[in-house]
């Protein structure tokens, strides 16, 4: 049995990318290992069908939480039985590239975005060289390269050559058990899932809601902003219509949902990270046969262009104060009601259709062959 050992800087407890991936390649006879780190809040971790290590760090965050999270990582993979060592981003990748080389083992790389350009490093142009020196020292020896969606394929490949096998960050399907909401009426549940960071759209959404009388708002995740803007939405006259709900286990995710009348993915254009980003949310509503309100970037128009489970509308603006962020919480406001309205109006039969169809296509199911197929003739 061929044994993988998987990276990444999280506390793994979340990371349904990662999950999905170590499951997948347990189920195809493979002996899975994910290293990953363990911060004071770290929940426990439910059972999973392969082992998980998480290392306690001295050090949270900078320069020196990524150099100690690699060194221990390369001193942990220099002795532990392995064919291959598997980077989750460009973070985990000098420890493993070091350990492949030293070893002679193989190198896969997953990465789950454009980590030179995420917003926390926009105008920071030398740690953003530092990042991108990693991968053009690193990515050359790399026998196996995933991403989540064509566009940052392109981007690698500009930059460095590197042909990557897209892998799409989807959830398991949920076909079977699909069922849309019988009535579309208010008062609404507007929901956002995921990390509550700079260029989310969360504190927009959070001003827009005194708009939006006949909504609620449920924010379910955690973040850098999250404790800020749960301060912030505690001082404002419709905080009673905001519900903070921190971080959710999957299950409990996925049954809130399902719920919701509306989900919705607001993103700021911060870089080609988030512009090319495709968030494994929009096929999280799809999958929940709820439709969505996202950013107009390339890869979120070409899923809801081609399957018609929600509307689109424009960025974030970077500013959050003055005239221009007043009209743009008014327009923001506008195209709430007007996708709650133009979905009400559709039959729930018609939903039903839509969302069935977009969940036996956009699901993990028809992802993971890809994954398998690049890495079979490797091991």
């Amino acid at each position: 049995m061929k044994r993988i050992i998987l990276a990444v800087t999280n506390d793994v407890v979340t990371d349904q990318r990662v999950d999905r991936t170590c499951r997948t390649l347990t189920q195809a006879g493979y002996s899975v290992t994910l290293i990953g780190r363990r911060l004071p809040d770290s929940p426990s971790l439910t059972p999973r069908p392969y082992s998980v290590s998480r290392m306690r760090l001295l050090f949270k965050r900078n320069v020196w939480f990524y150099a100690e999270y690699n060194v221990r990582l390369f001193l942990k993979l220099l002795f532990a039985p392995a064919d291959a060592f598997w980077a989750n981003d460009t973070d985990t990748l000098p420890a493993c590239t070091l350990a492949a080389l030293l070893r002679r083992r193989r190198l896969c790389f997953d990465a789950h975005e454009l980590f030179p350009d995420v917003p926390e490093l926009i105008g920071r142009p030398r740690v953003q060289a530092v990042w991108r020196k990693v991968e053009r020292i690193c990515l050359p020896r790399v026998d196996a390269a995933f991403t989540v969606c064509q566009s940052v394929a392109d981007v690698y490949h500009s930059r460095y050559g590197i042909n990557m096998t897209v892998v799409r960050n989807l959830p398991l399907s949920t076909v079977g058990s699909l069922k849309v909401r019988s009535t579309f009426a208010p008062p609404y549940t507007l929901l956002y899932q995921g990390a509550v960071n700079v260029g989310r759209g969360v504190r927009e959404l959070v001003d827009a809601m005194q708009h939006l009388p006949q909504c609620r708002l449920v924010v379910a995740g955690v973040g850098d902003l999250y404790t800020s803007l749960l301060r912030y939405a505690s001082t404002l006259d419709w905080s009673d219509r905001i519900q903070f709900l921190g971080r959710l286990e999957p299950d409990r995710l996925h049954a809130l949902t399902a719920q919701a009348h509306l989900g919705l993915c607001l993103l700021e254009d911060l870089g080609l990270n988030y512009r090319y980003s495709l968030p494994n949310r929009i096929a999280d509503f799809a999958q929940a046969g709820v439709p969505i309100l996202a950013t107009n970037f390339p890869e979120i128009a070409r899923i809801l262009s081609q399957y018609g489970t929600g509307d689109l509308t424009e960025p974030c603006p970077a500013q959050k104060e003055g005239e221009a962020y007043r009209l743009y919480l008014l327009r923001l406001a506008t195209d709430i009601n007007s996708t709650l309205q133009r979905w009400g109006s559709i039959p729930p039969d018609t939903r039903q259709q839509i969302f069935s169809t977009a969940a036996s296509q956009l699901c993990w199911d028809n992802e993971q062959h890809l994954l398998l197929s690049a890495l079979r003739p490797l091991l």
